[in-house]
């Protein structure tokens, strides 16, 4: 199958028959995936049809797509946009047709809402130049198209994570320096992705019957240890049980064995899947 799931506590296999019945049970399933993993995107494909034989309805939400799309997404749902046109409408990623388009035909066929989660890439980038501030210039169309309420700080666990990893990884960041304005101007943008996220998803929990699962597919570094939009979902929303996926590259089943514990509590359930081989030189 090219990947295999287990539970990040236990350690134990589960099927993905089993990963629909838990989500079923907790109505809320963030993925975190690598975008170009196709691993990855066979277990979401797996979940969905696993929900889909279950026959509970389901609410798609993807960080591949912006909110601005959301009237062209709907329209190509039910029917009324063709295909061409709703792809010269949407900004489909580079990967659309082969890793997200099966998932949103699957989701077509079963009725099921798709929701475009994302905040406008060309706001993010805005935003990472000219701050936060800029949202308060928009007029009341664009502005929507971003969360309403944003968080952002500097002293959590996430605003660590994210200076460490875009100063190449080294613990404390530029030697100990303070982060320098670029990388906390990058992280403004971050945020405000996580928060229109957040925000996406506990609305389409709210509009959505009871009962409903809503899946939300990410990158990872979104809801690795239940950060980034998982925690905005949670504010926004206490009562919500979300359970978050990650995907996991391995090189061989003895290292899926013994997977360090800063491995296994990034999530409720990892996502196994082989990691790239090396080209040779």
């Amino acid at each position: 199958a090219g990947f295999s799931i287990v539970d990040g506590r236990s350690g134990t296999t589960l099927s993905a028959e089993a990963l629909a019945d838990s989500a079923r049970v907790a109505g809320l399933v963030v993925f975190g995936e690598f975008h170009d993993d196709a691993g990855a995107h066979r277990a979401q494909r797996a979940l969905l049809e696993a929900l889909a034989r279950r026959d509970v309805p389901v609410v798609l939400s993807l960080e591949m797509f912006e909110r601005d799309v959301q009237p062209a997404l709907d329209a190509w749902l039910a029917g009324t946009l063709g295909d061409s046109a709703f792809l010269a409408a949407s900004r489909p990623w580079g990967n659309y047709a082969t890793d997200y388009a099966p998932l949103v035909a699957l989701a077509k066929a079963k009725r099921w809402p798709v929701v475009a989660a994302n905040v406008p890439r060309p706001l993010a980038s805005a935003v990472s130049r000219q701050g936060l501030a800029l949202l308060d210039t928009l007029p009341a169309g664009r502005r929507a198209h971003a969360a309403r309420d944003l968080t952002c700080p500097t002293d959590d666990a996430y605003h660590a994570r994210f200076v460490q990893v875009m100063s190449g990884g080294a613990p404390g960041g530029h030697g100990g320096a303070a982060p320098d304005a670029m990388v906390e101007r990058f992280y403004l943008a971050q945020c405000l992705k996580d928060e229109t996220m957040a925000e996406s998803v506990v609305r389409a929990i709210e509009r959505a019957p009871a009962g409903t699962v809503v899946v939300h597919l990410t990158g990872a570094f979104h809801s690795d240890s239940s950060l980034g939009t998982v925690s905005r979902i949670v504010r926004r929303r206490p009562q919500a049980t979300p359970r978050v996926l990650t995907t996991v590259r391995i090189a061989n089943a003895a290292q899926a064995r013994a997977l360090p514990d800063s491995v296994r509590s990034l999530a409720h359930w990892l996502v196994l899947v082989p990691a790239p081989v090396a080209a040779a030189p």
